[in-house]
């Protein structure tokens, strides 16, 4: 099962890709947000050349769980992203994904733009793998 995972913020979007298997989140790329219509646009089709089964959306709750205003926008983002696919878009708590990938990258090299991108994609990976464990942690049935 092939997920996308995405870090929606007001400048880029990391996009992390799961291996095949459905275990293990993959950095991908960071996009420019230019608008709403084009970013969709272009995760939709990604989505489709990539096969993908379903698209993991971050949602960044405030940390005693509220949906603040950054929450509402992605909320809104993945409500149309979810009329402009075929597959299922989910949220996922997303709260530390980009501190964590900015520790993991700090420990490489100093802040760059580059380095800026390279922590979407890596916040989208964190935020990806995250919902991937969830579900090899879930019993299945017999």
């Amino acid at each position: 099962m092939r997920l996308l995972g995405l870090d929606v913020g007001d400048a880029r979007i990391g996009v992390a890709i799961s291996d095949p298997n459905g275990q293990v989140a993959i950095p991908l790329m960071t996009m420019q947000r230019r608008s709403t219509e084009t970013s969709i646009a272009a995760i939709a089709t990604l989505a489709g050349k990539e096969e993908v089964e379903a698209l993991i959306v971050g949602f960044p709750l405030s940390l005693n769980g509220a949906v603040g205003p950054q929450a509402q926008r992605v909320q809104e983002f993945a409500r149309r992203l979810q009329a402009a696919v075929a597959v299922p878009v989910e949220l996922w708590d997303e709260r530390f994904s980009s501190v964590q990938a900015d520790e993991l990258l700090r420990r490489d090299r100093p802040r760059s733009r580059k380095g800026r991108a390279e922590q979407d994609s890596l916040a989208a990976a964190i935020i990806l793998q995250g919902y991937l464990d969830s579900k090899q942690e879930m019993p299945q049935p017999s």
